[in-house]
């Protein structure tokens, strides 16, 4: 078969399958969006008190769209800045929690005594509300960044322990029996063998992990106040302007989304497997 006959058939088997491309990751996606705009505009139009209607957010927010990082005082930022003030927060965070997690994870995957001693600690610990933790945080030190940062480093630790512990007892026997026939050291069979294997947990872990922190950290903000888009939230709803909020809302969904893109990517760079959704 030549170059010809397969570009042929490659264009063939492509305006085929071209119209469940377009619906599946364009026209679908799009009639949800539009979907929730038209309830939005609806409940807008006959509780004209109760929000704006979509033209009117998006007119009344045209400064924050067009000039993001705008700088007219100490208190007076664009959005941007606020946005990258709270990633900072939760990547700083989420970073010194998946260094602390993954290891703890390991340990309770590879020995049931540590499983035994652990296990029960973090049974009662997980579910306790991230923002329990904040007064917690605040009494420590006494200023509300590394506060923050605190209550993200405890917000990133349960998946992602749990998700790496589940990986790597799960990896089989078979695998680490080639180890003790290879008569590899412990470090060179976690390194060669089980982290490997384990990593699709891991990357499991920390997505939801990430996820959790970003979604914690704009109550955090919202209740530590400074610089962020959480205190940007609650700052525009004491003004009444809910068209802000509304607008706030759209960019820290779609950060979730970038983020946890991201985090796919690096897992498939890594793994060389398809990130799980």
């Amino acid at each position: 078969m030549n170059l010809s006959t397969l570009a042929v058939a490659g264009q063939v088997a492509w305006g085929r399958i071209k119209p469940v491309v377009v619906r599946d990751t364009v026209l679908l996606p799009a009639a949800g969006f539009l979907g929730l705009i038209a309830v939005w505009w609806v409940i807008a139009l006959f509780r004209p008190e109760l929000m704006p209607t979509p033209p009117q957010a998006l007119m009344e927010n045209l400064d924050y769209i067009f000039h993001p990082f705008y700088r007219r005082g100490p208190g007076d930022l664009g959005l941007g800045w606020l946005l990258l003030a709270s990633l900072r927060r939760v990547i700083i965070g989420f970073l010194i929690g998946a260094a602390v997690a993954i290891p703890v994870g390991f340990l309770i995957g590879m020995s049931r005594s540590a499983m035994l001693a652990i296990n029960p600690l973090i049974q009662v610990l997980k579910p306790v509300s991230p923002l329990a933790w904040l007064p917690i945080a605040l009494a420590i030190f006494n200023i509300a960044d590394p506060s923050a940062i605190f209550v993200i480093f405890i917000t990133s630790l349960w998946s992602t322990i749990i998700n790496t512990a589940l990986g790597v007892s799960s990896v089989p026997k078979e695998y680490q029996d080639v180890g003790q026939m290879l008569e590899m050291p412990a470090w060179k069979k976690i390194v060669k063998i089980i982290l490997p294997a384990s990593l699709p947990y891991i990357f499991t872990g920390l997505r939801i992990s990430l996820g959790i922190a970003w979604l914690v950290i704009v109550a955090v903000e919202m209740l530590t106040g400074g610089i962020g888009i959480g205190f940007f939230v609650w700052d525009e709803w004491s003004r009444l302007n809910l068209s802000s909020v509304f607008l706030a809302v759209f960019v820290i969904g779609i950060t979730g989304l970038i983020l946890d893109y991201l985090l796919g990517l690096i897992q498939i760079w890594v793994t060389h497997r398809p990130a799980s959704s």
